[in-house]
């Protein structure tokens, strides 16, 4: 994939992002777990050291306060853990992760086959709903552990600690990838490619049933990262239904992007608002899967991502935290005057991932 851009306006832009991040007051939950993969991103595209320097500080700072109960959102934390472990060699993050694995694989609510249920909270607080948000929170942080046991080397320092954790490694990579199969059963229209926000296997339906942008960004995005975390992922049947699924759902979104290299919070209504956190995560599903046809799509995606980034980092048009809303107005109204935590690392993933590739 071919894609013109000036490196330096890269930099500063994942620069700026990533120092504002740093200022946000987030706490232990799923928009600084996006907040900060975004950040862990940076620092593996950029090598600065100081992204890695601020994540120690604050998780060192967090574990002696007291760290909050596990759900499904708040494992979106171990994403940064991974990164964080590796820079450090420290093995109280790895054990965090892997308490964080065992609460998805063994206390966390599930329905029909093993899927997870998406949880924010210790409650039962959607009974039996799958969300295309999960596929972040949950099933690609399974992804990356399982794959990372899998591959331990016992002469790396770093890896021959994690060896009493090698044996669950493909357990984990299984249960990710049964995740992933479930959310595209449930979730992807097969006639459009698109995904729904969620379903409810109570009621057998996807409740209000719209296309909304950041969940086909969720899916599109952590599908990408499947074969770049499974060296070997032809050999896991999953995997092809992954691949065929991401196929057809970039090919469909490319048709709803909008003359401003954007997509909507609803992606088929022209009436819905462009939303920037959907747009970089779906973009940089495109620049992950490398297809050359989708080269001026990411093109457009670029300008139009880096014309949302103000002078001091904020990523602007991002819409607010959303529930599987009751019906269109309900996604219209949601706002998108403040920044937030996923729209600055979902952005970070997006530029990264066009340095990267490159």
């Amino acid at each position: 994939m071919k894609i013109s851009f000036d490196k330096d306006e890269i930099l500063s832009a994942i620069d700026r992002v990533a120092k504002k991040t740093m200022t946000m007051d987030l706490t232990w939950d799923w928009p600084c777990g996006v907040a900060y993969y975004g950040l862990a991103e940076a620092y593996k595209a950029t090598g600065k050291t100081e992204y890695m320097e601020f994540l120690k500080n604050w998780v060192d700072e967090y574990i002696e306060m007291g760290l909050p109960s596990w759900n499904v959102n708040t494992c979106a934390m171990g994403h940064c853990l991974i990164t964080l472990y590796e820079y450090t060699g420290d093995k109280k993050y790895w054990d965090i992760i892997m308490s964080k694995i065992e609460y998805l694989r063994n206390d966390a609510l599930r329905f029909g086959d093993h899927v997870l249920q998406h949880t924010v909270s210790s409650n039962n607080d959607f009974p039996e709903q799958c969300w295309a948000d999960t596929l972040f929170m949950a099933a690609f942080l399974m992804l990356r552990v399982g794959s990372k046991l899998r591959m331990l080397n016992p002469d790396d320092p770093k890896d021959a600690a994690l060896m009493e954790y090698q044996p669950q490694a493909m357990d984990i990579i299984n249960d990710s990838l049964n995740q992933y199969y479930w959310h595209i059963q449930y979730l992807q229209n097969k006639e459009t490619s698109l995904w729904y926000h969620g379903y409810n296997n109570v009621h057998k339906d996807h409740m209000s049933g719209f296309y909304w942008g950041r969940a086909n960004a969720w899916a599109a995005y952590t599908m990408s990262q499947v074969k770049k975390n499974l060296y070997d992922w032809y050999l896991f049947p999953p995997c092809m239904d992954v691949e065929c699924s991401l196929r057809d759902q970039l090919a469909a979104l490319k048709l709803v992007q909008t003359e401003n290299g954007l997509w909507r919070t609803i992606l088929d209504d022209e009436e819905s608002y462009e939303e920037v956190s959907a747009s970089a995560g779906i973009a940089a599903a495109m620049v992950e899967m490398n297809n050359p046809l989708h080269a001026k799509y990411v093109q457009k995606a670029l300008k139009g991502i880096l014309d949302n980034v103000s002078a001091d980092g904020r990523v602007l048009n991002v819409s607010g935290g959303t529930a599987v809303m009751k019906d269109r107005e309900g996604y219209m109204g949601v706002p998108k005057a403040w920044i937030q935590g996923w729209g600055q690392g979902l952005a970070l993933a997006f530029f990264t991932a066009v340095l990267k590739n490159a």
